[in-house]
């Protein structure tokens, strides 16, 4: 008898179980879900271009930084960076504050 009892009470725990869960009624139909897996899986495929795009830009952008810094330290520009024992020119100041 006990083991009928035992049957009896898992059986109630599992109905309340399911009655405390609700019914699946919010559960989208299979092509639904489907179309918005698709949708989710080309917006992946478009933010990943997208990134590849932005790597490559940053990878050339990166290029050209360095090519302009090597003109900068060039021989033909360093006497302009070397200003030890000259004043630096303030460029914004009034002419007639030089003298």
């Amino acid at each position: 008898m006990t083991g009928f009892f035992t049957s009896s009470v898992g059986l109630i725990f599992i109905l309340i179980g399911y009655a405390a869960a609700g019914p699946e009624a919010d559960l989208l139909p299979r092509v639904v879900r489907s179309s918005a897996c698709q949708e989710h899986n080309s917006l992946h495929t478009r933010l990943d271009v997208v990134e590849k795009k932005v790597e490559d830009t940053v990878e050339m952008l990166e290029v050209e930084l360095a090519t302009l810094l090597e003109a900068i330290e060039a021989p033909k520009w360093s006497s302009l960076l070397d200003n030890t024992g000259t004043p630096a020119v303030d460029i914004l100041e009034d002419p007639e504050w030089r003298s």
